[in-house]
């Protein structure tokens, strides 16, 4: 069987579709496949906002082996560039730090601006001499990649061939404009990670649906249940799930975190939580929001770097510090809830019969979402 037959099985309507074949979980060919069409030819999730919250502020991460620096402009704006410098490729910055003046190379000391610009280039003419006529500083700035900002992510399009950030997920930024006001993270108590043995779809796919809330959350299924859930589905674009019972968090005295503003009465009891294909998964409550940037490592092992946001900043309210605390044990309580499941999963796929499984027509089409796009994207980059 060719790889695009294998694929088409993928592609059909849920009723009938099988899921993605297991190499797309456990074989390491596939999986720099995945890397090159899927995760670097879209608009990733590599990081966040607060990670480098003031002008000056710089921060490596490596993104599928790609090292990245995030830095913040003194306009204010994030800049994300390879963090390899010019000259001989040596790493600039190896641990989050302030810059001071400029970017410099610890082996030869080029210097770099904020906005990557090359700045000084010492000796490269000779001893004492900065220029040289065959060195243009100009053409040899930081390699800049791609990046939006929103809801406090930081993504990128490694491949620079995307389209806009904004018409990519045109749909989704009107689906949830109410929200389009600044949000603050919780503190430290609010940032939390997870390092889980599955392939980082299978993170994706169980965030999208809901069926499994009975059996592996059955805390928060008790009081919104299976039935008070509604699937989220956009074909090609995004998926998830939505409750129509939201319940605020209440301390002992009855107090509440605050609302966002102006929000419309569908957010009174109602929370939303959707997908960004490829590998964002984001929550909005009336009171609260979290992100979620999942960093795949291997085939078979993956971070979750999960943050929590609300409407009024943690140093303006330290009454609500306890209030905070609980929402953050809430939800690493529920995210830890799902490792068993996606770790399972994982070690499901080395059944070499299994056939990628099949979809509830009623109840997987989010996942089927997924799954969908995956493929395309996988296909489309076999066509090249």
């Amino acid at each position: 069987m060719n790889k695009h037959s294998q694929l088409s099985s993928v592609l059909a309507p849920v009723n009938t579709a099988n899921g993605l074949p297991n190499a797309h979980y456990v074989d390491p060919i596939v999986f720099d496949e995945e890397k090159r069409s899927v995760l670097f030819s879209n608009w990733s999730g590599i990081g966040f906002g607060k990670d480098v919250p003031d002008a000056g502020d710089a921060k490596p991460v490596e993104f599928l082996g790609m090292p990245l620096l995030l830095v913040r402009h003194r306009t204010g704006e994030i800049g994300v560039f390879q963090n390899t410098c010019r000259h001989r490729g040596m790493i600039l910055v190896d641990k989050p730090q302030k810059i001071r003046g400029a970017i410099r190379c610890p082996y030869h000391s080029w210097c770099y601006g904020l906005d990557g610009a090359l700045r000084t280039t010492p000796h490269v003419g000779g001893p004492g001499q900065n220029t040289h006529e065959d060195v243009d500083i100009d053409k040899l700035g930081l390699i800049r990649i791609r990046a939006h900002v929103w809801r406090d992510v930081i993504y990128v399009n490694i491949d620079g061939n995307a389209p806009d950030f904004t018409k990519v997920h045109a749909d989704l930024l009107e689906r949830w404009k109410e929200f389009e006001m600044p949000i603050f993270h919780g503190g430290e108590g609010s940032s939390f990670k997870l390092e889980v043995a599955t392939n980082w779809k299978l993170a994706v796919e169980n965030y999208c649906e809901s069926y499994h809330l009975p059996w592996v959350h059955p805390g928060l299924n008790s009081y919104s249940r299976l039935e008070d859930h509604y699937n989220i589905e956009e074909r090609g674009q995004y998926s998830g799930q939505g409750t129509l019972v939201y319940r605020q968090l209440t301390d002992e005295d009855g107090s509440k975190l605050p609302d966002f503003d102006g929000l419309s009465e569908q957010w009174d009891e109602g929370a939303e939580y959707i997908a960004v294909y490829p590998n964002v998964l984001l929550g909005i409550q009336r009171d609260h929001s979290f992100a979620i940037v999942l960093e795949p490592q291997t085939c078979g092992h993956t971070v979750e770097h999960i943050e929590l946001y609300y409407a009024k900043s943690e140093r303006d309210t330290p009454e609500l510090d306890g209030l905070r605390a609980s929402n953050a044990q809430l939800w690493k309580t529920v995210f830890e809830e799902d490792i068993f499941v996606v770790e399972g999963m994982q070690k499901g796929r080395h059944g070499q019969l299994f056939d990628g499984g099949r979809f509830s027509p009623a109840m997987d089409g989010p996942t089927h979402n997924f799954h969908h796009w995956v493929a395309k994207q996988v296909q489309n980059g076999r066509d090249v």
